[in-house]
């Protein structure tokens, strides 16, 4: 990462509010990739998914660090900064 995003700073270890994406998981959907937003336990889709219902949720509540919910993955990604961090 180029840089050290501050909002890296405000990350809380927030529990996960689903197993699967929340939206999806109401409308009977299916997704690629999970997304956990550190702000407040969202889980969403990725981008790659259909509904992208992770940057939905950005856009909507202006949380903006999220890392993968995938098994072995450790990344986060900041939407404001568009900045990686592994």
């Amino acid at each position: 990462m180029i840089g050290r995003c501050s909002h890296l700073e405000v990350v809380k270890a927030t529990p996960p509010k689903t197993k699967g994406c929340e939206e999806c998981l109401r409308m009977g959907d299916s997704w690629v990739h999970l997304r956990l937003c550190e702000t407040c336990g969202h889980v969403g889709c990725c981008d790659s998914s259909k509904n992208k219902h992770a940057s939905v949720h950005f856009r909507t509540t202006n949380h903006p660090v999220i890392k993968s919910f995938e098994p072995g993955e450790t990344w986060r990604y900041c939407y404001i900064d568009e900045q990686m961090d592994e």
